[in-house]
């Protein structure tokens, strides 16, 4: 072996050891473990999410579905749009855009969620409610909520949703 196919050797050798391994999708955390590393629960996304994009140095995220989701639950018309964006960190997500909740007559959108302690605060800009984070420990179905095997609504780990959105 020469010494230049030796040195070439060597070099290719050292860039291989010293590049970091590559990651696959099986290595990433799904959305819903993204979510519980910034504090939140599972529930705050329905089942069925196909990617996501988080960018950790901005909190600035992206979530794809298939398709647009509604489901009722315990009341509460739910919209998620094909796109949900908004801006997360430990305990908070803010400039949330995709995801809208019906009050009365009217569809608006819920622009911020805030945890505190044993409670998530969602709101809707001139109004917000509070539920206890345990009503969120699983992901709701699109078309049917938790009602989507025959059960009724509350069943499961999804307990209830008490307070309406106030002013």
């Amino acid at each position: 072996m020469s010494l230049l196919t030796h040195l070439l050797l060597t070099v290719f050798l050292v860039f291989i050891a010293a590049s970091p391994p590559s990651t696959s999708a099986a290595d990433s955390p799904t959305v819903y473990e993204a979510l519980q590393s910034y504090g939140f629960p599972v529930g705050l996304l329905p089942a069925g999410v196909t990617k996501y994009k988080v960018d950790t140095a901005t909190g600035k995220f992206s979530v794809y579905l298939n398709k647009t989701c509604s489901f009722t639950i315990h009341g509460y018309d739910l919209k998620y749009k094909t796109t949900i964006t908004g801006t997360i960190s430990a305990n908070k997500i803010k400039n949330l855009s995709g995801i809208q909740v019906k009050v009365l007559l009217f569809w608006v959108n819920i622009i911020e969620v805030t945890k505190e302690g044993d409670q998530l605060e969602l709101s809707v800009g001139i109004a917000s409610a509070d539920f206890p984070v345990d009503n969120f420990y699983e992901s709701p179905q699109c078309g049917c909520g938790f009602d989507c095997r025959g059960k009724r609504s509350g069943e499961l780990s999804f307990k209830r949703f008490v307070p309406l959105f106030q002013v």
